[in-house]
């Protein structure tokens, strides 16, 4: 790539027709959008995802679906001080194995940070423009028991001050003023996440107004969606890279993959975007969409991760030019978690599980294992619990899933196969995990008592307590490369 001739200059609105003209920049006057969106954690996902979706429909003309962005968490200062600078602006860096194009996003109007005041997100929520809240909060950032599928503020934040007190702040002014109701749309990594998402709303809204709640349970809509771009967390390199090969400064630009996918019901009580213009699968069950990316992709990451981690591996194409772990996780996919998959209309999982393989292979990328061992507590109960009780069941094969979770036990003792000691990634229960894999030195089957992950099940499965254990044993014994050979065979 040839590099750009012009000096580095900052991005923004009155610069973009002098950028680099290998950047595409848009083409719409972004003055004349229309915030139709309120947008709950603005992070990479969001900005690869819905928010280039957003752009590609004011491009097309449809502008009233642009997007306001908003921060609850002091943490989101950040952010919020990167797209005020950037008037909303960002740079999308979309990398494959054999190129990479730029392109400036902007859908993203307006950013709203309310940890020290909510009223401006409430305001900007219930105003009438606004027909969705979307939200990406983390798998671990909704107030609701994994198993029970109960509300409980303890699993995560509820007060007036967290995204959902907000909703539910906004929801009652919109009631109070006769606005009308909108639709609430998680765009996370849960299962059911729009059944979440209500449960979260209602749980909230009832501690505060039960005829509120009521209101909310009547009138509003959660619809389920499954999401899919793999987005690294951006690095100061990315930004280097930007700057000496295409001459911007951008504060937070985005890196993601080519491929990506949204699969979302179609269930909006206020309209919605043509999303079906793009390519966006508009459905009215999207549970085997979800199913298949929740237990392959999802699961493929951190089945993988915790290995690679212990084995001194940084990122994920490294992992995956490693014979022993690719040929583990290939084997994961067809013989433990591909055959208890319910049956997905229009998909060829085979096709979409070597396809799974060449995007973790993906070098451009540069994702890192680190940011696959956040939140493992949280991860498991979705991603692996399912597929290891089905095949249970079924009389199959449990080893590789074993083999995993005893991966993550090991890495919750902070020790990698070279003796080195390991920074842990959050998690939001960290604490009691380390004590159960702590427990597991003396008993190792004592881990399998945790059972925010494992239930009440699965430690009195003589089977799968057997393969673990053996798991356990094998990796502490000789590490990973060893046990996966002497798993999957020299």
């Amino acid at each position: 790539m040839t590099d750009f001739s012009n000096p580095a200059v900052r991005l923004s609105p009155t610069n973009l027709g002098d950028l680099d003209p290998r950047i595409t920049v848009p083409d719409y006057e972004r003055s004349g959008l229309v915030p139709g969106i309120v947008h709950i954690g603005v992070g990479g996902f969001h900005r690869a995802h819905l928010a280039t979706y957003a752009d590609e429909l004011a491009t097309a003309g449809h502008r009233d679906w642009a997007i306001a962005g908003a921060g609850v968490m002091a943490a989101d200062a950040g952010m919020a001080d990167v797209l005020g600078a950037q008037d909303g602006l960002y740079s999308l860096v979309t990398r494959s194995e054999r190129e990479t194009t730029v392109q400036v996003i902007g859908s993203i109007v307006d950013y709203i940070l309310a940890a020290d005041d909510i009223e401006p997100l409430v305001a900007r929520i219930a105003d009438p423009a606004t027909r969705i809240v979307s939200l990406t909060v983390t798998e671990g950032g909704y107030p609701v028991n994994e198993e029970t599928r109960v509300f409980d503020p303890a699993q995560a934040p509820a007060g007036p001050n967290s995204a959902f007190g907000v909703i539910v702040a906004a929801l009652r002014r919109r009631r109070d003023q006769g606005v009308g109701p909108m639709t609430v749309m998680s765009c996370d990594n849960v299962i059911e996440n729009g059944n979440v998402a209500r449960l979260a709303v209602l749980g909230v809204a009832e501690a505060v107004d039960p005829k509120l709640a009521n209101w909310i349970d009547t009138n509003v809509t959660f619809p389920n969606g499954m999401v899919d771009r793999i987005t690294p967390a951006t690095t100061d390199s990315d930004r280097a890279f930007l700057a000496a090969q295409y001459g911007v400064l951008d504060g937070w630009p985005v890196v993601t993959e080519p491929f990506r996918q949204w699969v979302i019901e179609d269930s909006f009580v206020a309209g919605r975007p043509p999303w079906e213009d793009l390519d966006i699968t508009v459905t009215d069950d999207v549970e085997p969409y979800e199913l298949m990316k929740l237990r392959l992709l999802n699961a493929g990451h951190s089945t993988m991760a915790y290995l690679a981690a212990l084995a001194g591996i940084e990122l994920v194409d490294e992992a995956m030019n490693e014979p022993l772990i690719s040929r583990f996780l290939s084997s994961f996919l067809e013989q433990e978690s591909g055959p208890v998959l319910p049956d997905i209309p229009g998909i060829d999982v085979p096709a979409y599980q070597a396809k799974l393989i060449e995007r973790f292979s993906n070098p451009a990328i540069g994702d890192q294992i680190s940011r696959l061992c956040l939140d493992g507590s949280a991860k498991w109960p979705k991603f692996l619990m399912p597929t290891i009780r089905n095949e249970l069941r079924a009389g199959g094969p449990v080893t590789l899933s074993a083999l995993a979770l005893a991966g993550w036990c090991q890495y919750l003792v902070g020790t990698a196969d070279d003796g080195s000691q390991i920074h842990h990634a959050s998690d939001p229960d960290l604490e009691n995990a380390r004590r159960f894999a702590t427990e597991s030195l003396s008993d190792p089957a004592s881990f399998l008592g945790y059972q925010r992950v494992f239930g009440e099940d699965l430690k009195a499965d003589e089977r799968f307590r057997g393969a673990f254990v053996d798991a356990l044993a094998k990796l502490r014994a000789g590490g990973v490369r060893a046990t996966l050979s002497s798993l999957l065979g020299s």
